[in-house]
């Protein structure tokens, strides 16, 4: 199997056990369940994940994904903050799949899917640090390079999960609304620690 089939196949593993999770629960669905919804067998289903409420990770890491690509385009001449948010605004970033807004909101009840989530930022942080410390000319293991990186991966949780909480009902809501989130998280983040 490619590649490409094997990530196709691993988003379509997830989409359904979102839609399963969101109209039967966490504990009430099975991993049989969510292959059968997919047309593969239970082995194939294991082969690709350890656990059912794994199956979801391909549909968090992606965005964290588009985030980190973005990212690599950065210009030099423009401040983080106004390039991350410009982005939202000029609609360069994928469209939002309302799979992903359930399954963020159901994070928030849900300990085993929010480990999935908190381990895909953790997975994310690397890549960050790596390019910050380009930005910067630091190394990527520098104390202060980790904790921008660990500060931008954090504004960029809580605006995902607050974007979800907020908009993720309106279908309408889309490059505007996850900007503003997305800004506002990055300007608490740029304040430092006032307390």
């Amino acid at each position: 199997m490619t590649e490409r089939r094997k990530a196709a196949l691993r988003l379509d593993i997830a989409r359904e056990a979102v839609r399963l999770f969101t109209s039967q629960g966490v504990t009430g669905t099975t991993g049989e369940q969510i292959a059968r919804a997919v047309g593969i067998s239970p082995r194939t289903l294991w082969r690709h994940f350890p656990t059912k409420e794994s199956c979801v990770r391909p549909l968090l890491t992606a965005g964290l994904d588009a985030a980190t690509d973005r990212l690599r385009h950065w210009p030099p001449d423009t401040g983080l903050l106004n390039f991350l948010t410009g982005a939202c605004r000029q609609g360069t970033l994928p469209h939002v799949d309302p799979a992903v807004l359930d399954l963020i909101r159901m994070t928030r009840t849900e300990p085993a899917l929010r480990a999935v989530w908190l381990q895909a930022h953790d997975d994310a942080l690397p890549v960050l640090a790596e390019l910050l410390a380009g930005r910067s000319g630091a190394s990527p293991d520098d104390l202060r390079v980790k904790v921008h990186a660990a500060t931008v991966n954090g504004a960029l949780r809580a605006a995902a999960e607050d974007f979800a909480l907020r908009f993720g009902d309106d279908a309408g809501a889309a490059g505007d609304e996850l900007a503003a989130c997305l800004h506002a998280a990055l300007r608490a983040a740029a304040e430092g620690l006032p307390y």
